[in-house]
Order: C-alpha cells, then sequence, then structure tokens
C-alpha cells in the first residue's frame, strides 16, 4: 500500500484510502480521457473498472453512481433509485466545484470524500478487486472490492441500462 511522490493521485484521496484501512495499488498510465480507455491503459479487464457518474435530483440531491466502464446508466433507474422525479447529469463546472483537487471526468469512486451519498451497479459485487479514477486522468487506484465496500459503505442497486431484456448485472 501506498504512493510514489511524484504520483499525480489526489493525495486526499490517498489519505482517506489509508485513513479507512484500504490497501491500495496506484498505477500510473498514459492519459486516458474515458473510463474504457484507462482500463485499456491500464491492461485490466474493463469490466472490473469502476465507472463514477455523478448525478443531481430535481430536489437537489447530489450523489455518485457507480457502474462498469463497459456499462450505460440508465437515468430513470437512477431517479427510482434516489427516490426523485427526476435525476440528470452534473455538469463539468459543479463537477470542478464539488472536487477541485480532481480533473473533471477523474473523480474517485468514493463518495463520502466529498460528502456524498454512493450507489454501485449490483454488477460490481462480483469483482474480487476493482480499479477506479485517482483525481486525475494518468491515475488510477486498484482496491480490493470487499474493503472498498466497507470503507464507502456503498448501496447497490440496478443502475445499468438492461441488455436484452434483462438487467445488465444478470449472469449471462
Amino acid at each position: 500500500m501506498g504512493a510514489s511522490t511524484t504520483s499525480s493521485a489526489d493525495p486526499g484521496l490517498l489519505a482517506w484510502l489509508g485513513d479507512h484501512d484500504v490497501e491500495y495499488d496506484i498505477h500510473e498510465h498514459t492519459p486516458a480521457m474515458t473510463a474504457r480507455a484507462t482500463a485499456k491503459a491500464e491492461g485490466i479487464d474493463p469490466h472490473t473498472f469502476a465507472k463514477v457518474v455523478a448525478v443531481t435530483t430535481s430536489d437537489g440531491r447530489s450523489a455518485f453512481l457507480v457502474i462498469e466502464t463497459t456499462d450505460r446508466l440508465d437515468l430513470h433507474k437512477a431517479a427510482r433509485t434516489m427516490g426523485a422525479t427526476d435525476v440528470r447529469l452534473l455538469t463539468e463546472g459543479e463537477m470542478s466545484v464539488l472536487a477541485p483537487a480532481c480533473e473533471v471526468g477523474a473523480i474517485p469512486a468514493v463518495g463520502s470524500l466529498y460528502g456524498l451519498s454512493m450507489v454501485a451497479d449490483h454488477a460490481l459485487r462480483d469483482d474480487e478487486a476493482i480499479s477506479f479514477n485517482a483525481g486525475s486522468h494518468s491515475c488510477s487506484v486498484r482496491v480490493e472490492r470487499a474493503d472498498w465496500e466497507r470503507a464507502t459503505d456503498v448501496v447497490y442497486a440496478d443502475l445499468a441500462a438492461d441488455r436484452d431484456d434483462q438487467p445488465a448485472w444478470a449472469p449471462s
């Protein structure tokens, strides 16, 4: 566990992981602007890379929704899960205010670090380890899913867009 002094990972994230006894490995890689490209740059199965989608409800509640990088978020499912009539994606400006130490689009899958609740798609429970952005487009962290789950108090729900009339997390 630990970080190099030259790491481009968000120091706040690394401190949070350490404070919550979550062991992590830092993966520096060539800059990648999408979660799928980051998984490829990291050389891992894209199903084990957690993509954060920051949303807000019509009544002003924001949250992180976490899905596998290969999935798409279903906004109707997200609204239902959050008990809201409507959910929209946060703008780049809103994300910059929310996580000023992070590059836009590289926010880590740790909602409590930013004072937000976090809901993850059921598919993430199948992975022993997951990776997610570490605040920059050239750095990610890999953690044991069970440790991440314990530390973040993540809640699971059906969030991914359905494929072939079945939930995305259903076994094929």
